[in-house]
């Protein structure tokens, strides 16, 4: 996101003007990942100008640098009561060299730093920590074995929640149970890839995505977080073929559905058709929405008592 005087460039370096910025921030985005394969794309100018539109916005963000002072700051924000430490890092720059007086610009997947920022965000007491990865093979379906591995050091060295992104297409996403070096045990919930939630690619899947939604919980006495439900929204990258300037919409796959059910031809039947196949290899790549025994406890009681009181 540099000055608008630059304008738009597409592939292989991209280029956004600065009103994306405010555009994020009213549509509800608090929090971004800068760190990504094309980070560099306009240089370390073009690093130092997106941080400036964010701050100017009031987005937070972590993953790239102004300042080797800044990139040893950890992000915490307080969500309703809970403290979340967030933690950005990508497996490279496309190839384009970051300059050795600035290595600091970028948070590279590095072993040793990741480990020292986990125990720096421990360090600050935080109740959560989430962490921004971009790994993966792009266009596959499946993680690799590189995302697995790093998926359990994370684990096991304090992170929480994983939040894939690279591949263009959706991974798959699980809830594990983490046993600690000393024995203690903690939820981890991980999704390898989210997709693509805009773009203009035509590749097979890479016009679906989910907006996913994580409930969490933190126990009052022992301060301990659970993840109590991973559910999602399945979304598709719509695009009108009638030449119009707003030729691209985020589309509600299930709400899509159900209105032309219900007569509101707002999509064609031929969309329609499409729609279905995407949410059918949704489903298939993401499973069921994860609910925890807890809520499945609570909500079965729930009816017990709602049939009880009815009878």
């Amino acid at each position: 996101m540099l000055e608008l005087k630059y304008g738009y460039s597409s592939y292989p370096t991209f280029n956004t003007p600065e009103s994306l910025g405010q555009t994020l921030k009213d549509v509800g985005v608090d929090v971004v990942s800068t760190a990504n394969n094309h980070c560099m794309d306009k240089g370390i100018t073009g690093i130092n100008n997106t941080i400036k539109q964010l701050d100017k916005v009031g987005i937070s963000h972590m993953g790239t640098y102004e300042s080797e002072s800044k990139s040893e700051e950890i992000l915490v924000k307080d969500v309703k009561g809970i403290k979340i430490a967030f933690l950005s890092y990508t497996y490279g720059t496309n190839g384009i060299a970051i300059p050795k007086d600035k290595s600091y610009a970028v948070n590279l997947i590095d072993k040793s730093k990741i480990k020292k920022d986990l125990e720096k965000a421990k360090s600050l007491g935080v109740d959560l920590i989430s962490v921004s990865m971009h790994w993966g093979t792009e266009y596959q379906q499946k993680p690799n074995k590189t995302q697995t591995d790093l998926a359990d050091f994370l684990f096991k060295n304090g992170a929480d929640i994983i939040l894939g992104s690279h591949p263009h297409v959706l991974q798959k996403m699980e809830k594990k149970k983490i046993t600690m070096e000393d024995g203690s045990t903690k939820e981890g919930f991980v999704i390898y890839s989210l997709g693509n939630f805009m773009s203009g690619q035509v590749k097979e899947y890479t016009k679906q995505s989910v907006i996913l939604d994580l409930s969490l919980t933190k126990d009052g006495e022992t301060g301990k977080i659970s993840i109590d439900s991973a559910k999602y929204t399945p979304i598709y990258m719509y695009k009108s073929s009638s030449g119009s300037k707003q030729r691209y919409l985020v589309m509600d796959i299930e709400k899509a559905m159900s209105d032309y059910k219900n007569g509101k031809k707002n999509i064609s039947s031929s969309t329609n058709s499409t729609l279905k196949s995407e949410l059918k290899h949704i489903r298939s790549i993401l499973g069921d929405e994860i609910i925890s025994d807890k809520n499945n406890e609570e909500n079965t009681e729930t009816q017990e008592n709602t049939t009880n009181s009815t009878n």
